[in-house]
């Protein structure tokens, strides 16, 4: 079953937070969406994101995303790959410009998520509202220098405070609060 790698995860996750009650809305939907990867899967699809450390972990870069206008984690869409990690760091290496990441790991041995999120995404054009069902990584770069892509309209570092100072979502914070701890 090609959905068997992004269900392990999910299970690796539920393992490492087992409280998180988004688990088991993201494992329905997977397990009963043989198109989840598909951005033409509706009501929602997968996405891939990355919450991305400075090289001294520190900082955290955010991108202030054009179409939401909203300071955000790197990530998109998978475009069809059932391999959300590698997605998550295709998506980081364009919207950053920068071209090495390693994987934080949260436990030792397998991969395992940072977080999980299920955000709608609002009406655009011809395109319905829908959601997003994001499994995302914690990641560090190997350098600071910073390329902005055309998806952004910034792209920039911040300490944990500074992110609190420009955001109130929940969604953010609690990956700040949970690459944190983890350190």
């Amino acid at each position: 079953m090609h959905r068997r790698p992004l269900l392990a995860l999910l299970d690796r996750y539920a393992a490492r937070f087992p409280d998180e009650p988004v688990t088991a809305r993201l494992r329905t939907f997977v397990e009963t969406q043989p198109d989840c990867f598909e951005r033409t899967c509706l009501p929602g699809h997968i996405t891939g994101s990355a919450w991305i450390l400075s090289p001294d972990g520190a900082r955290s870069l955010l991108t202030h995303h054009r179409k939401l206008g909203r300071w955000l984690q790197l990530g998109g869409h998978v475009d069809g790959s059932n391999d959300v990690p590698a997605a998550a760091l295709r998506e980081a290496q364009e919207e950053s410009g920068i071209s090495t990441f390693e994987f934080v790991e949260i436990d030792t041995g397998a991969l395992v998520p940072l977080d999980l999120d299920i955000h709608e995404i609002p009406a655009r054009g011809d395109e319905p509202a829908h959601d997003h069902h994001d499994v995302r990584f914690l990641l560090r770069a190997t350098t600071e220098d910073i390329q902005m892509s055309d998806e952004s309209d910034d792209l920039r570092w911040f300490t944990p405070e500074e992110i609190q100072a420009v955001s109130d979502e929940e969604s953010l914070l609690r990956m700040a609060r949970k690459a944190r701890a983890l350190l």
